[in-house]
C-alpha cells in the first residue's frame, strides 16, 4: 500500500498508552494548582521527518478537550534541529500529564518515518520500491506502517489475514515448495513464496509463484536470480539487508526490497515540550 490513510485504531491505541502511564492518576501534576494554565512549545532536536501528529493530538483530546494545539508542520514534513513543530495552551496539569505519552508517539513514529526516508532516498534513482515487514512493535503496527508511508516507503501486508506469503516453515509443513503452491492455488490468485537458493527459486517459478522472496541472498545471488527469473515473477529481496548495499541491490532490477529495521530498530527522534507563561490563577 502506498496511499497514506490514518489508521482507524488511533483512539484505542492512545487510550491504552494513557492508561499505561497515568494509572490511577498523575501524582506529580497535583503539585500544580488545579486552575493553573500554561502555554507550551514542542521543539525537534534532530533533523527528521515528522510523523505522529494525530496520535499526539489525540492524547490531549482524551485528557482534556480544553487543550488547544496549533501545528506548524504536518506528517511527512522535513524538520530541522531547533524547529518548533507545534504550540499548546491549556490546563497546566493536563499539559504535564499528557507530555510523555504524546512525545512518545511523536518520537517513535518520526523515527520510523525518518529512517524510511533515508532508505527510500538511497534507491530513489531506481524503480525498486522499499517495503516494510511485520517486524513491528506489538500493538503499534498500524501506526508504524503509517509512518513508513510518511517516509515515502510502501506497506507490505498488514498481517496474516490480508495477503499470502509462504515462508520456510509453511513449506516444511506442506512438504515442498511445489506442494505449498499447489495448495495455495485452491484458495488464492496471488501467491508469494520465500526461497533460500537458486534451486528453490526455479522450483517456485515452475510451480507458478506470482512473487518470490529471496531470503538472505548475497548481491551476486540476487543478480543471478534476476537473470533466472527473466520477468516471470516479481522479486523481493529480504533478510539481512544492509543500508550500504541498498543501491547495489536495487540496481539488479528487483521489484522490492523489504527491510525489518524500518520498524524494529527504531532510533527515536528527540522532541522536547517546554512550558512557558504559567498562570497560577483560575483558568
Amino acid at each position: 500500500m502506498t496511499t497514506r490513510v490514518l489508521p482507524a485504531d488511533i483512539a484505542s491505541t492512545v487510550r491504552r498508552a494513557l492508561n499505561e502511564d497515568l494509572g490511577t492518576g498523575d501524582l506529580t501534576a497535583k503539585l500544580v494548582p488545579q486552575g493553573a494554565t500554561s502555554a507550551a512549545a514542542v521543539l525537534c532536536r534532530d533533523s527528521a521527518i515528522l510523523c505522529g501528529v494525530a496520535w499526539f493530538s489525540e492524547v490531549f483530546r482524551q485528557l482534556d478537550e480544553g487543550v488547544s494545539i496549533s501545528w506548524r508542520c504536518e506528517d511527512g514534513d522535513a524538520v530541522k534541529p531547533g524547529q518548533t513543530v507545534c504550540t499548546l495552551s491549556g490546563s497546566t496539569r493536563s499539559l504535564l500529564s499528557g507530555e510523555r505519552t504524546a512525545l512518545n508517539f511523536l518520537q517513535l513514529l518520526s523515527g520510523t518515518a525518518t529512517t524510511t526516508r533515508e532508505y527510500v532516498t538511497a534507491i530513489a534513482h531506481t524503480a525498486t520500491r522499499l517495503l516494510d515487514t511485520r517486524k513491528t512493535l506489538p500493538g503499534l503496527r498500524s501506526a508504524q506502517k503509517y509512518a513508513v508511508l510518511c517516509g515515502g516507503g510502501t506497506n507490505h501486508r498488514m498481517g496474516l489475514y490480508d495477503a499470502m506469503l509462504i515462508k520456510e516453515n509453511h513449506i516444511r509443513a506442506s512438504g515442498s515448495i511445489t506442494g505449498a503452491l499447489k495448495q495455495a492455488k485452491t484458495t488464492h490468485r496471488y501467491m508469494e513464496i520465500e526461497v533460500e537458493n537458486e534451486q528453490e527459486l526455479e522450483e517456485a517459478l515452475t510451480a507458478g509463484a506470482d512473487a518470490v522472496l529471496l531470503d538472505n541472498f548475497t548481491l551476486d545471488q540476487v543478480r543471478r536470480a534476476v537473470q533466472l527469473n527473466d520477468g516471470r515473477a516479481r522479486l523481493e529481496v529480504s533478510g539481512g539487508v544492509d543500508f550500504a548495499d541498498l543501491a547495489a541491490l536495487a540496481a539488479t532490477g528487483v521489484d522490492f526490497i523489504s527491510v525489518g529495521a524500518l520498524t524494529k530498530n527504531v532510533r527515536a527522534i528527540d522532541f522536547s515540550m517546554l512550558l512557558s507563561d504559567p498562570d497560577a490563577g483560575p483558568a
